[in-house]
Parts: structure tokens; sequence; C-alpha cells
């Protein structure tokens, strides 16, 4: 096996294992080619790339601001562009093993910010080609309720600490468990008809409306210029994800409460 043969199969192994829908097939896989040309690069460390990623994010809003069927499709062009560099970093960290805590919250920390600043900047430009102040309310109400999504998951690993300090360890490693029970054999040397089946699987996470997917309706929406559109499908399916989201763990908190009850009273 060549060394660039050995690199791209170290770098495959680095691709997140349950990736979202738009992230799994085609921005991932383009990072490892980004990666394939950059990871020996000592001066660009995975934190740098991070802050590339959203210097990127913020030129892509301001060409949304600027407005304008050409300026839509660079802006398009850019927010796929940050993305993609948004997963060379952690896979770039991942094949070096320097992974840290900091950049973890690097990474998280700008991708939230960048959701903001992309539909802030796309409802306020909206708002002037309609004169109407419904498309500041539905951004307005999509980030919230995507936020809400990240909140409610912080909230329960909190509560679950204070009651069980393995918490974490425990949940870490059955969520790994999950993973490979639920990753389809893909990649390199598994086959044509191995990654055909791994592709039409990704495919049934398109209708969790997560990060992946509003990343490719919002460049969709600007090369088509239909934002107003967009925007309502942002709206009403983070409003669903985020109440349902919020649900399922109030409900994870009850069961847990209800099984230590349980295993108290039968001691």
């Amino acid at each position: 096996m060549s060394m660039n043969e050995t690199r791209l199969k170290r770098l495959w192994s680095t691709k997140t294992k349950n990736d979202e829908w738009w992230s799994s097939f085609v921005t991932s896989p383009l990072a490892i080619a980004v990666n394939l040309i950059v990871v020996d690069y000592k001066w660009l460390t995975p934190n740098r790339v991070t802050l590339l990623s959203f210097f990127t994010a913020i030129v892509a809003a301001v060409f949304i601001v600027i407005s304008g069927p050409m300026n839509f499709i660079i802006a398009a062009a850019l927010i796929q562009i940050s993305h993609i560099l948004d997963c060379v970093d952690g896979q770039m960290a991942r094949y070096r093993g320097t992974t840290t805590g900091l950049g973890s919250y690097l990474d998280k920390l700008t991708d939230q910010i960048k959701v903001i600043l992309w539909f802030g900047v796309v409802g306020y430009v909206t708002y002037h080609q309609t004169q109407n102040v419904l498309p500041v309310f539905l951004a307005f109400i999509g980030v919230s309720f995507y936020s809400l999504r990240g909140y409610v998951k912080y909230v329960v690993m909190y509560t679950e600490m204070l009651k069980d300090k393995d918490y974490l360890d425990v949940m870490g490693k059955d969520i790994s468990d999950a993973e490979m029970a639920t990753q389809g054999n893909a990649g390199l040397g598994c086959g044509v008809l191995a990654n055909v089946r791994w592709f039409i699987f990704e495919q049934r996470k398109i209708i969790f409306f997560n990060e992946g997917v509003f990343i490719f309706m919002l460049s969709l929406a600007l090369i088509l210029n239909m934002l107003m559109e967009m925007l309502w499908i942002f709206a009403i399916s983070q409003v669903i994800f985020g109440i349902g989201r919020g649900i399922q763990r109030g409900r994870q908190l009850c069961l847990n409460k209800r099984y230590q009850i349980l295993s108290v009273s039968e001691k």
C-alpha cells in the first residue's frame, strides 16, 4: 500500500461515524480530500482551520447582505466551503491525535454563531425584499428553536451529572455502541455495492433537519432566490424538532428518576 493510500485510509477513519445528512456524503468526504493535501502542514493547526471556517462564514454573510443573484451564488459557495473547513478541523485533530477541549469548544461556539449570523442576515435581506417583518420573525423562531435542541441536551446532562458523577462515561459508551451498531460498512475497500447501500441508507437523515440539512437548504435557497420559502421550512422544522427534543429529554429524566426509585425500593 502506497503512502497516499495509507494516509487516505487513516483520514477516512477520522470521519465522524454518525455524520449529519449533507456532511456524511458530501462535505466530510471533500474535507478528507482537502486534508490529503494539507494535513501534514504543521503550521496549519485545527484551531486555525476553525477560525478560517468562521471567517469564510462572515464573508458569506457579507455577500448575502450585498444581495443580487451573483452575490447569492458566491455566498452559497462560501457557506459550503465554510462547512467543509468545519469538517477539516476535526478530521485533522483526530488524524494528528491532538484533539483538545478548547478546540471542541471553539468549534461548537463558532458553529452556533454561524447559524445565527447566516439566518439573521437572510431574515434582514428578505425583509428588505418584501417590506414585511415576517421573515425576520421566522429567522428568529428558527434560530431560537434550533438553539433549544442543543440547550435541552446540556440541561439534561447537567441534571444527570448532579445525580451520577459517572453519567458522562456511561453516556459516551452508549453513544459509541449505538454509532457502531448503525454505521454501515462503507469507504475504502468495501466495494461499490456496499457504498451504494450506505449512501441510500444515509438519505433517511434528511428528515431530521439538523445543521447539515439546513446549511444545504440555505445554499440552495440562495442559488434559487427562494429565501422566504426556506425561512418557512427552517422555522417550522426547528419548532417541531425543538419541542420534540424538549419532550424527549424531559421524558428521559422522568424515566431515569423512576428507575432510581425502583432500584432503591428493590434493595
